[in-house]
């Protein structure tokens, strides 16, 4: 088994990076009052996006979508780095175009499954994120990172373009900014990430996880009906024609005004009473 039963001990994201125990995940899960947190565990390999590693998030994607307890997944690395992207010893192990492309679409699944996810996903970035760690930054709903991170497209150090993890920088960053990042392979700070947009907000390295937690909670306190429905929403229209946005964005709202939420939420707005969420 690849990932631990739930729930878990709170994994230490920003540790040093230990020897890994022989049977030791690659992915820990701990839930805990409506969140889910997925800690990368290959602190050795600065969680290094290993086959194994995205075959366990995968299965752990595919079961928090059917968990309606999960509110949030908060998505973090053990050891020093966040995520330093696809396991490249690995990949070099076996240089054939058929696993190449079997490879970079099982990991095109996995960025796909979190954004399909119904819950929103918090990118918890203590560390490195480059290449697909950077790319997986990006696909995340959100993020919040230490100013200690980093954040870099860096295959063009090595000679190679980062053709997936461009997918998902071009849909944060702008234009100008993602190609630069993909030309030069530079590295950016977490300030600067938060100015391109790729990051939300950039915190001292010690208040990173009251801060991730705070977003959480925000998300948690408001109606599950309106959140689900929103995540599926926004990233349904972005991609239409703006007539098309607005038919579509026009109907996903009179579907929703028909929900017990939204006759909850209006009484007790006009009532001055907090909301008592039923999620229907």
């Amino acid at each position: 088994m690849t990932v631990t039963e739930k729930p878990a001990p709170k994994a230490a994201h920003s540790d040093p990076a230990k020897p890994p125990r022989a049977n030791e995940p690659v992915l820990l899960r701990s839930d805990e009052g409506g969140i889910a947190t997925l800690t990368l565990n290959r602190p050795k390999h600065y969680n290094a996006l290993s086959e194994a590693l995205l075959d366990a998030l995968l299965g752990e994607l595919e079961r928090i979508a059917k968990d309606e307890s999960v509110r949030v997944v908060i998505l973090a690395g053990n050891g020093p780095a966040f995520c330093a992207g696809h396991d490249l010893k690995e990949m070099r192990a076996r240089p054939e175009r058929d696993y190449y492309r079997a490879l970079f679409a099982k990991c095109g699944r996995m960025m796909q499954a979190i954004v399909r996810l119904p819950q929103p996903v918090i990118a918890r970035v203590h560390g490195i994120a480059t290449a697909a760690g950077c790319q997986l930054v990006a696909t995340c709903d959100l993020a919040v990172a230490s100013t200690a991170a980093k954040f870099a497209t860096s295959g063009i150090n090595v000679g190679l373009f980062c053709s997936t993890p461009a997918v998902a920088l071009a849909r944060n960053v702008n234009r100008k900014q993602s190609f630069e990042m993909l030309m030069t392979g530079e590295f950016v700070s977490a300030e600067d990430a938060v100015a391109r947009g790729l990051v939300n907000e950039a915190v001292a390295p010690e208040a990173l996880d009251a801060a991730v937690q705070a977003l959480a909670r925000k998300i948690i306190a408001k109606s599950p009906v309106a959140v689900r429905t929103g995540k599926e929403m926004f990233y349904k229209q972005i991609e239409m024609g703006l007539a098309a946005a607005y038919d579509y964005a026009g109907e996903v709202m009179a579907c929703n005004m028909m929900a017990e939420d939204v006759a909850e939420g209006i009484d007790a707005f006009a009532a001055k009473r907090p909301p008592t969420w039923k999620g229907r």
